[in-house]
């Protein structure tokens, strides 16, 4: 298949089943120059789909580069106003939002102070993208665009053709028919979110190498998956791919230590065998072969930067899994196995006001981890006080 069909397949994708662009809907498109034919691509799906004007964002990482290693102090964290401004007028205007891909050069900031990169994140802006996405004000997706440099990162060697490959697999663009494939794939996720609801879970409990801890749940939290309906009643599918049902946990309750199974790409380095101890709901020791300084800067985002906000449960039917790469971005290894979040939390999966206010966290970080496989058991603890399986062996035991 050649690129042009590739790209405009992934951007219909992205369109018609991920934000589900409405006529008459402003659309913003944000990537990196590298992905700017899917980003032209995705313009015209969007035009096609009866968008009223679509409009381009363009990220340069170099950019960013030159701010760690040159910039001042004061200017890391800064959020310029004309991203505010974008913020809020996505919200105003119910607007659509898709991201096109995440970092092009995985490693490109891995030579560069681990503390100025940490810090390195525009805190007003993310924070209100969070407050956006937890009040569900526009719909919007990431979807995957290809580069040569992860390419070499996944695979050792610029092999642009096999990354494709993966990554349609993963997309379901390898299905005859992608679109019924992805509603057939959420409704199984709805199933078992169903029945994780239906079990009224107080607490998880994760055991496995160098793994024991303890996750507390709000009585009012809700687990949910795929697809998400905005306020102004358009449903859409933040991330494709997706595998994972979710929800938000108890902020104030999370102790033990757990040892993250797969690498994690953060903020331009690669960090591995990252480990976390918590006390009362709170990040208290970070542990790293590489890569620690980049995650303890970030954790001083704020004063809730180092609790959790996200569970998520994904087990071994995942098609991101079942291909058996590391990628080396959160998008896919997130949804390969299960994960967790340090940082904000989602408004919407907890129903109970007062249950927001004690227990959902708030931050302007928001950072998945990969916790799980087939050597991390998962329970839950129902009630009444009983702990019952929910994965063994990468299998869901709940359904």
């Amino acid at each position: 298949m050649d690129e042009e069909t590739r790209l405009k397949r992934v951007a219909e994708l992205a369109v018609s089943v991920g934000a589900n662009v409405q006529p008459g809907q402003r659309v913003v498109v944000m990537g990196h120059p590298e992905y700017a034919a899917l980003m032209r691509a995705t313009a015209r799906a969007a035009y096609r789909a009866g968008a009223r004007r679509v409009d381009a964002f363009y990220l340069d990482n170099h950019f960013k580069h030159a701010l760690i290693e040159l910039g001042p102090e004061e200017s890391l964290d800064e959020s310029p106003p004309w991203l505010m401004a974008m913020m809020q007028a996505l919200e105003s205007e119910h607007c659509a939002f898709i991201r096109i891909g995440h970092d092009p050069e995985p490693e490109l900031f891995s030579e560069l102070d681990g503390r100025r990169v940490g810090k390195a994140l525009p805190r007003k802006y993310l924070a209100e993208w969070g407050r956006i996405v937890g009040n569900r004000s526009v719909n919007w997706v990431i979807v995957p665009a290809i580069s040569a440099a992860w390419a070499q990162k996944v695979f050792g060697k610029p092999d642009v053709e096999a990354l494709w490959q993966a990554v349609e697999k993963s997309m379901r663009l390898d299905r005859a028919d992608p679109i019924a494939a992805w509603r057939a794939h959420v409704a199984r996720l709805r199933e078992i979110a169903n029945a994780l609801n239906e079990r009224h879970l107080d607490a998880l409990h994760y055991n496995g190498p160098g793994t024991d801890l303890t996750v507390g749940l709000l009585p009012s939290a809700r687990w949910d998956a795929a697809e998400t309906v905005t306020t102004f009643g358009v449903s859409h599918i933040a991330n494709m791919p997706t595998e994972e049902v979710y929800t938000s946990p108890d902020c104030r309750r999370a102790d033990g230590t757990i040892r993250s199974t797969r690498p994690l790409q953060l903020q331009g380095t690669v960090v591995k065998d990252l480990e976390f101890e918590f006390r009362d709901g709170k990040i208290v020791e970070v542990r790293a072969s590489a890569g620690a300084d980049v995650v303890r800067a970030e954790l001083e985002t704020d004063a809730n930067a180092g609790k959790l906000g996200e569970v998520s449960l994904v087990d071994g039917s995942s098609a991101v899994g079942q291909l058996g790469l590391t990628f080396y971005d959160t998008l896919f290894d997130e949804n390969a196995t299960c994960h967790m979040a340090y940082g904000n939390g989602f408004a919407y999966c907890v129903d109970d006001e007062a249950d927001r206010a004690a227990g959902l966290n708030t931050s302007a970080v928001h950072t998945d981890f990969m916790v799980g496989g087939p050597e991390v058991d998962i329970d839950g603890k129902e009630p009444n006080g009983a702990w019952i399986p929910i994965l063994r062996d990468n299998e869901f035991r709940i359904g």
